[in-house]
């Protein structure tokens, strides 16, 4: 299993718009691309209060290149993503992932 550990970090003042955005969209088009969540979390301490971190599983890379492209380029996300950054600004300042490999003995395999 190959999980996906990605970081967002909200532009300033986006921050809720983009939970919501993940809430009430995001998720469907991830189910329906078979992109697995694992969670979703806030910072409530640390280097920044403005960022969303989330884990989503693959069974290998090549599933996540099909899953993340098929996600991208369809264009019910794409209209959805445009309509909530109609005001010209990203909900997002910067996007960082790792690709995360569970320990043998890993409680999550």
């Amino acid at each position: 299993m190959l999980y996906e550990l990605r970081t967002y970090e909200a532009t300033p003042g986006k921050l809720a718009a983009l939970n919501a955005r993940f809430e009430n969209h995001t998720l469907k088009f991830f189910a329906k691309h078979g992109i697995k969540v694992i969670g979703f979390w806030t910072t409530a301490v640390g280097e920044s209060s403005n960022q969303l971190t989330y884990i989503v599983a693959f069974e290998n890379m090549a599933e996540r290149e099909k899953r993340w492209t098929a996600f991208a380029t369809d264009p019910d996300w794409t209209a959805v993503k445009k309509e909530t950054e109609k005001d010209g600004i990203p909900l997002t300042a910067k996007i960082s992932n790792q690709f995360l490999v569970p320990t043998s003995y890993s409680p999550l395999k």
